[in-house]
């Protein structure tokens, strides 16, 4: 979608949220980035500061938590249960939406997704599939 460009990313998640306050036009994807925003009003005031919210790092060792890579992989989630790929996710999905609710469901599985992206970087191959299903069926 963005490529690596992590500015040019940040500032599309702005401008989603920018037109759905001013109520203009969007495009499905758009109100795809701009539903998710919405539904975590603790990143409200960051991105209202475009300049931190596009320039500031966000480091796990000092117990942060980056909200685009938040909100991210809530997307990520949304588009393999849309897509029900890898298959069986959608199942899965609907298991834990059961149990937990929706954004609980999602927060559950996001943790399974982070790893899985982390390991294929590391590793440098192709998503291992069977194993990121194996770790959503143990949420």
């Amino acid at each position: 979608m963005f490529g690596n460009d992590r500015e040019s990313m940040r500032r599309y998640y702005l401008q989603c949220w920018q037109k759905r306050q001013q109520k203009q036009p969007m495009d499905a994807l758009e109100q795809q980035v701009a539903s998710v925003i919405a539904e975590h009003p603790e990143y409200h005031a960051l991105l209202e500061r475009t300049d931190s919210a596009l320039q500031r790092d966000y480091l796990p060792e000092n117990g942060e938590t980056n909200p685009f890579l938040h909100m991210g992989l809530h997307l990520g989630i949304r588009e393999q249960v849309a897509t029900n790929r890898p298959t069986g996710i959608r199942e899965l999905y609907q298991q834990l939406v059961i149990q937990y609710g929706n954004n609980d469901a999602e927060h559950r599985m996001m943790d399974c997704l982070a790893e899985s992206i982390w390991l294929t970087q590391r590793n440098q191959t192709a998503p291992d599939e069977a194993a990121y299903l194996e770790c959503l069926k143990k949420r």
